[in-house]
């Protein structure tokens, strides 16, 4: 596909290549000022609920319920976008629930604010789906590895501006209203972005060319199944960054100004970490799950009982870890599926994510009003159960004729 004399792409003759490049990058901008939005009020979600009177099982429950719903929701938003193909229109209603991020400010309960926190996640539910099959159809020609890494180093960018907001609000007000107040500049130009892309690209689905139609749907089956398992085992050992936060301050370990500097970090470490991924993915593929235990018990060990430097190293780890997950489960998707079932895959597999996070945040936050002790113990116990799971899953691989490569 050299061209795009194909409807709905492009302008006509432009290289099919060179329209794709400007979907993503300007899907990755959209995908910054969002990021600098939804990350800045996450990296202060676990404070934030402290200052309105809720516990750690409080904010456990409250960022793994988010994290649920907002994952479990494509379980209905992959089908319906896989069956419509509406991506540009589901695209956007997905990130105008961003609008509750700035409504943080007039929140005086965390029982209001929970609600808010919860609907954004719901946003990020009817939007990822979309973003992601676009996106997976964009990067078709040029290396999904490649083309997802640059995607996410731009909405990392976000990640990290958006805590530094912040912070700053925090140091110079004393409060978290202004903060979130802020936060809805970002909002106008994003939709300007996003509109523009739609206008650019109106089908993107017609920047991929299809292979011949598999028997089994288009999704690889016998490799599915170990890698859900093996992602719900992975991310039920996986601290969310409300707990941690919650720690520094409830243990005074660090001043809640500095909170969102730590989770800037963290983004900067999650950028770096998924692009170089997504580099190297192209060519050695899903052998890098592995490192996703071993990362998972080093960072919250390093954060809960190694003082100073164990929290900066742990948070650099943390982040790490998670730039790297959210890259492979997006791309090795777009592998093992074809595209009239991707967003369907793509619901799927975000489900058993959430699903997996939701009850890890829940037990995490009741172990931690207990002793951290107990915390740990969980982490190490759930992740140790995904190392044989990982050898079933390359196994599969191994076996299967639409092997990942």
């Amino acid at each position: 596909m050299t061209s795009t004399s194909m409807p709905g792409t492009g302008k006509r003759g432009e290289p099919a290549r060179g329209i794709a490049l400007k979907l993503i990058i300007l899907l990755g901008i959209t995908s910054l000022l969002g990021s600098l939005v939804s990350n800045g009020a996450h990296s202060v979600t676990g404070p934030f609920l402290l200052s309105l009177g809720g516990s750690a099982a409080v904010v456990g429950l409250v960022a793994g319920t988010g994290d649920f719903i907002g994952y479990a929701l494509r379980l209905i938003t992959g089908p319906v976008l896989a069956k419509t193909r509406y991506y540009w229109t589901v695209t956007i209603i997905g990130y105008s629930l961003l609008a509750a991020i700035p409504l943080l400010a007039l929140a005086g309960s965390w029982e209001v604010a929970a609600l808010l926190i919860i609907v954004e996640r719901v946003g990020k539910a009817i939007r990822a789906p979309s973003r992601d099959s676009i996106l997976s159809h964009a990067t078709a020609e040029m290396g999904r590895g490649k083309g997802f890494g640059i995607h996410k180093i731009l909405d990392q960018a976000g990640a990290i501006l958006g805590p530094l907001i912040l912070m700053a609000a925090l140091l110079m007000n004393g409060g978290y209203s202004e903060g979130f107040a802020i936060l809805g500049i970002p909002l106008v130009f994003m939709f300007a972005v996003l509109l523009f892309a739609r206008r650019i690209v109106p089908s993107p689905d017609l920047l991929e060319r299809e292979p011949k139609i598999r028997p089994d749907n288009g999704i690889n089956q016998r490799i599915c199944m170990p890698y859900g398992l093996y992602i719900f085992l992975v991310m039920a050992g996986f601290v969310n960054f409300p707990i941690l936060s919650y720690h520094l301050a409830s243990q005074s370990l660090v001043p809640v100004g500095e909170i969102p500097l730590l989770f800037s970090i963290a983004m900067l470490s999650a950028g770096v970490i998924a692009f170089a991924t997504g580099h190297i993915y192209d060519q050695k593929g899903i052998t890098l799950m592995a490192l996703f235990p071993i990362i998972n018990i080093i960072a919250p060990i390093l954060i809960f009982f190694f003082g100073q430097t164990g929290i900066l190293f742990g948070i650099v780890i943390w982040g790490g870890s998670l730039g790297m997950q959210a890259m492979l489960l997006r791309v090795i998707i777009a592998d093992f599926t074809q595209k009239q079932s991707r967003g369907t895959a793509y619901g799927i597999m975000n489900a058993l994510f959430g699903t997996a996070w939701f009850i890890g945040s829940v037990v995490m936050g009741v172990l931690y009003d207990i002793s951290l002790i107990h915390v740990a113990a969980y982490i190490i116990i759930v992740e140790c159960l995904s190392v044989p799971v990982f050898i079933w899953l390359l196994h599969s691989r191994t076996k299967s004729a639409g092997s990942i490569t």
